[in-house]
């Protein structure tokens, strides 16, 4: 298939563009907790993936589930159990801490593939990945000073879990995850029912979870998961970073939300870590293209 460039940076850019909204809308909820916002957005998410799903497979739906085994659900689980990691995180620590120690989530994927699978990693990888920590320890002080570790400890939770179902799905390339990526959103809801005290929530509320589960989540996700039919993994991860810039955006115009002088430097050290590894990243991956 020819590569279609332009259209995959588009829309990776387009997607982060939609994954950056989470914290202004976080930001206008009037009343619900986290724990009810999670419930209704897992919902409406799943429902969104299960209705593609449907398009696409027709008949072939329930198989398409039984093909992701036993590490899909735990894919799954462990997607959803970050994604409840991930709101936390932003209502408890500022936009920006959040948005940018998960941006860091491309290094962390390659420490582990490093360190556990084995996988090569270049001296400029490990030395990006050092000092990007760096960045990431000011964030964890700029926390800790401001009372918002908590927030930042969320943050890492997430990396973490983005980073093993990265690992689990690597193992399956032959298999459609997309089923496992749906069963995320009910394994978020179902968490999330067993504390929530009440399921009733405003109706500005509930249109807020249910376009952060169908639009913001699904379309950003949807348009991640097709560049990456157009665009190399690597660029992917760089453009994608469009929705750690534009997030703390978002919130510092809407709500007024200024990040603190530890939060800028610390994420400015992150975001050039991540752009310098990929961009060195796309130049190797497109050496080898070449001597094919």
């Amino acid at each position: 298939m020819q590569r279609r460039y332009g259209f995959g940076v588009t829309l990776v850019i387009i997607g982060g563009a939609f994954l950056s909204l989470s914290g202004i809308l976080l930001r206008n909820i009037e009343s619900a907790n986290g724990w009810q916002i999670l419930f209704y957005r897992g919902f409406a998410f799943s429902a969104t993936l299960f209705l593609l799903l449907l398009i696409k497979y027709r008949k072939g739906t329930v198989q398409a589930f039984r093909n992701i085994g036993i590490p899909g659900v735990w894919a799954g689980t462990v997607l959803g159990l970050g994604s409840i990691c991930y709101v936390f995180a932003i209502l408890t620590t500022t936009v920006a801490n959040a948005v940018f120690i998960i941006g860091a989530a491309p290094l962390a994927t390659a420490f582990v593939g490093w360190l556990i699978l084995g996988e090569r990693t270049s001296r400029f990888g490990i030395i990006a990945m050092t000092v990007s920590l760096g960045g990431i320890g000011l964030m964890f002080a700029d926390g800790l000073i401001e009372g918002r570790w908590a927030g930042n400890v969320a943050a890492v939770a997430v990396v973490a879990s983005f980073v093993t179902y990265l690992l689990i799905i690597r193992n399956r390339r032959q298999v459609d995850m997309l089923p496992a990526t749906c069963l995320g959103g009910l394994i978020m809801s179902f968490v999330s029912g067993f504390f929530v005290g009440s399921f009733e929530i405003s109706n500005h509320d509930l249109v807020i979870a249910l376009l952060m589960g169908c639009v913001q989540f699904g379309i950003g996700f949807m348009c991640f998961t097709i560049a990456t039919r157009y665009i190399m993994a690597s660029e992917v991860a760089l453009f994608s970073l469009s929705e750690s810039i534009l997030a703390p955006i978002w919130v510092w115009i809407g709500v007024g939300e200024e990040p603190s002088v530890l939060t800028l430097s610390g994420s400015t050290i992150v975001l050039v870590s991540v752009t310098a590894y990929c961009i060195v990243g796309i130049r190797e991956e497109r050496k080898k293209t070449l001597a094919v």
